[in-house]
């Protein structure tokens, strides 16, 4: 197998945009920020390496749970023979019953859950990240709480921000949007946020609940909590299943890894040490890839019959399209829609369910805090 260097992707709620001389940032039709960061590759067939990061409920009912939602729509091949696993489908559905739930709450017992987002400066990319979360909690029902603060604003007065949030029984969930400016310590000002309110999942006890049998974290990162959730409502069993999943990092790759094994799964994880990774994937009855390199997980990876998640959203070089690239996922999907059974596609695949579990994260958080069923 030929050698190769890969990262782990890093899709988040809250993920790092850099500057755009560094690294050029897209936008999908609906608003969603992309950004592609440089790799090296040695794998002369790959194409040129550039990496991006992907945004994107509770455990359904059976009911639900057995809803496949699957679309053979244009972006599958003539000759393709996987089923496409539809996230805006699947997203949407959920948005339905979030906003069901918010209405009920609020009929209830007067409350309605809210989401605290914090953005420091005047990017551009933030802002429209910003915006968007705003119309999705709008879409079900949540109120959107926002604190703007300038660019020199100091790290004090964004904590002093957190800890009002923090008291404020309104707020459900708390966001600081990221980047923060160079001369704020980011893990300083994340680690005041209530362990209680942080709905992307990331607090270091929340991994930890996650990561230990018997115990239930408060939060599951939203992204990987996504990827299980397309599964199930695809009608995919992961029980007793071989998964394989293509990063190990802290915001995808290892939760994705961890919920898997929850599910009773047998779960290997591929990295960049990983000497045998095309030959580990083959033997995979499930896939997530999360490495953020386009097209990295190729065809003959992929073994006939698998369920493929791809989590990249990576921006390519496109002399024939108006916007002169086109989005690609960490899947070769023309070769493994050839293969897989069912595929998630790139766009539309996990980034619209990524939002959609931080909705339900703040729905979940809400109900926790007045013991609401």
């Amino acid at each position: 197998m030929a050698s190769m260097i890969f990262t782990d992707c890093s899709s988040s709620t809250t993920a790092r945009l850099l500057p755009f001389t560094r690294n050029p940032l897209f936008r999908l039709r609906d608003g969603t920020v992309l950004l592609r960061r440089l790799v090296t590759l040695t794998t002369s067939h790959l194409p040129s390496p550039r990496r991006a990061l992907a945004f994107g409920s509770s455990s359904p009912s059976p009911s639900t749970r057995v809803t496949a939602s699957f679309s053979t729509e244009a972006s599958t091949s003539a000759s393709a023979t996987a089923k496409v696993i539809d996230g805006k489908s699947i997203a949407k559905q959920i948005r339905d019953e979030i906003s069901v739930e918010v209405a009920r709450m609020k009929d209830a017992i007067g409350v309605v859950p809210g989401l605290a987002v914090i953005i420091v400066g005047d990017r551009k990319d933030s802002a429209t990240y910003v915006r968007n979360k705003r119309k999705a909690c709008e879409s079900v029902g949540i109120i959107s709480f926002e604190v703007r603060l300038p660019e020199d604003a100091t790290e004090q007065e964004v904590i002093n921000h957190i800890s009002e949030f923090n008291n404020d029984s309104s707020v459900h969930g708390i966001l600081v949007q990221l980047p923060l400016p160079s001369h704020m310590n980011e893990t300083n000002i994340l680690d005041v946020v209530n362990i209680e309110k942080d709905v992307d999942g990331f607090h270091p006890l929340n991994m930890g609940c996650l990561a230990m049998r018997d115990r239930e974290p408060m939060f599951v990162p939203c992204t990987p909590k996504g990827c299980i959730e397309l599964l199930h409502r695809s009608g995919v069993s992961i029980k007793g299943k071989r998964a394989v999943v293509v990063g190990r990092s802290n915001i995808v790759g290892m939760p994705a890894a961890l919920l898997l094994q929850n599910e009773n799964a047998t779960v290997s994880i591929v990295h960049s040490r990983t000497p045998n990774a095309e030959e580990l994937t083959r033997q995979a009855d499930i896939v997530i890839a999360a490495v953020g390199v386009p097209n990295m997980v190729r065809g003959n990876w992929i073994k006939p019959g698998a369920v493929v998640i791809d989590v990249g959203i990576n921006p390519v070089e496109d002399a024939k399209s108006p916007r002169g690239y086109r989005l690609v996922g960490d899947v070769c999907y023309e070769e493994a829609c050839k293969v897989a059974s069912a595929i998630t596609p790139v766009p539309g695949g996990v980034g619209p369910m990524t939002i959609a579990m931080l909705l339900d994260n703040t729905l979940i958080s809400a109900k926790r805090a007045y013991n609401f069923k």
